[in-house]
């Protein structure tokens, strides 16, 4: 029986059947690649929790912190009082001091000075470095922000990626069964050779579709890999979800949105703990420019031939604000916090722009992802079914039923190609706010 069917496939030609078995190949090899194997398969959130602990960039961003908590400390010293030793009038040259040159007599000293800093130096400095920290704190979020926006689009064109491939496996799948309905009625004479090329024509156009999506999976994937840090390099990830979400409602208000964003960005928190900063930083300069005083004490030691003697004395030092109190830097902070105010201004500005473009990115494109779904894909699916039923029941040609495919193909590309975008938008609207207000 085995060898009787070995023969009849012998009858098949060889060219054909070769396009047969090269077909089958690629598309057990195409369908094990959409679905898998030995893959590290995450979610979503959890490529974000992984981006966030090993992404280079946040990492630097990081370890700017506990720089900036040195400083802290750095700024709330007080300064060393300074201790002075000397010995003077000593008899290294020989003189030999006596009672006749009445010479000397032989000093030891020791002294002590302190730092006396006026007008507040050491809070403002401190309260700069706090400003530094909190400054520090809020670029790790910025960055976070910005990285938690390249992840979950980078997620989303995986899952559509993905998505696309199988789209185009199961269009080749409808094209080689068509392929093979041609052949067979080809082989009883029912219709022309002529419809067998086209056919065939079709499915190998389609098939270069298909390793078109199998290139944008591996793009996708690697540009996501190189998001998750460096370990992810060496391995292979895979992301689970479906395209196709539940559509979330629009009636929230633009306004409220705006306002969420100014309260919330991380950019515009920077921008305003500059100011602040710049603010504290300004009463840090003008404390500079007052002088600080320097007091200390001494010990003096006395020891020569008209007898010994044992003294204390005590110094004050006041600089003389003549020449220098500070003027460059008063001015150069005050130009900062005009410069700053302005950048708030402006930043706030384009944050609200940021905010209603991304929200009326999200209202188009889930009106398209509605109109999709109510009007084109139904009506291609059935008008795609209607013409396959009539052209296998020979009342039409194939040229008419591959146009109701190649309407049904489109159709469902630009279904996906919304649904992407429609995704992107809500994580854009989502990060332009800063806040999850659409799931």
């Amino acid at each position: 029986m085995k060898w009787s069917v070995f023969f009849k496939m012998l009858k098949l030609n060889c060219s054909n059947f070769a396009t047969a078995v090269l077909f089958f190949l690629c598309s057990c090899l195409l369908s094990a690649q959409v679905q898998p194997v030995g893959m590290r398969v995450l979610t979503v959130e959890q490529a974000v929790a992984e981006s966030i602990a090993n992404n280079l960039s946040v990492l630097a961003e990081r370890a700017n912190i506990p720089v900036a908590e040195a400083s802290v400390i750095a700024a709330g010293l007080k300064p060393n009082p300074v201790l002075s030793l000397g010995a003077d009038h000593l008899d290294v040259l020989g003189t030999r001091y006596n009672n006749i040159n009445n010479a000397g007599p032989n000093e030891i000293n020791a002294r002590i000075d302190f730092l006396v800093e006026r007008a507040h130096k050491r809070e403002y400095r401190m309260e700069t470095a706090q400003f530094n920290r909190q400054i520090a704190e809020a670029r790790l979020a910025e960055a976070i922000r910005n990285l938690r926006i390249s992840v979950i689009s980078g997620c989303i064109d995986l899952i559509q990626a993905k998505a696309n491939l199988s789209l185009a496996l199961e269009l080749l799948k409808n094209y080689e069964e068509l392929f093979q309905i041609n052949e067979a009625r080809v082989n009883a004479g029912s219709v022309s050779p002529l419809e067998l090329v086209r056919s065939k024509v079709a499915m190998l156009q389609f098939r270069s579709q298909v390793q078109r999506g199998q290139l944008g999976v591996t793009k996708a994937r690697t540009r996501l890999q190189s998001l998750l840090g460096p370990q992810a390099l060496a391995q292979t990830i895979d992301i689970s979800g479906e395209l196709k979400v539940a559509l979330a409602p629009t009636g929230i208000p633009l306004d409220k949105l705006q306002q969420l964003a100014i309260e919330s960005r991380p950019e515009l928190e920077t921008v305003r703990l500059t100011q602040m900063r710049s603010a504290a930083d300004l009463k840090l300069q003008l404390a500079n420019g007052k002088v600080d005083y320097t007091y200390g004490t001494e010990y003096r030691r006395q020891q020569g031939v008209n007898g010994t003697s044992n003294s204390l004395g005590v110094f004050v030092s006041i600089p003389l604000a003549v020449n220098n109190k500070n003027q460059g830097e008063i001015a150069r902070v005050e130009a900062e916090r005009r410069l700053y105010a302005r950048q708030l201004e402006a930043l706030s500005t384009s944050t609200r722009n940021e905010v209603r473009a991304a929200y009326e990115s999200f209202v188009s494109s889930r009106e398209l992802v509605e109109s999709i779904e109510r009007d084109l894909l139904d009506s291609a699916r059935k008008a795609r079914d209607t013409a396959g039923y009539v052209y296998r029941a020979g009342a039409s040609s194939l040229l008419e039923f591959l146009d109701a495919q190649r309407a049904l193909n489109e159709s469902m590309q630009s279904y996906q190609e919304a649904l992407g975008d429609y995704r992107r938008s809500v994580v854009n609207l989502n990060a332009s706010v800063n806040k999850e207000i659409i799931e």
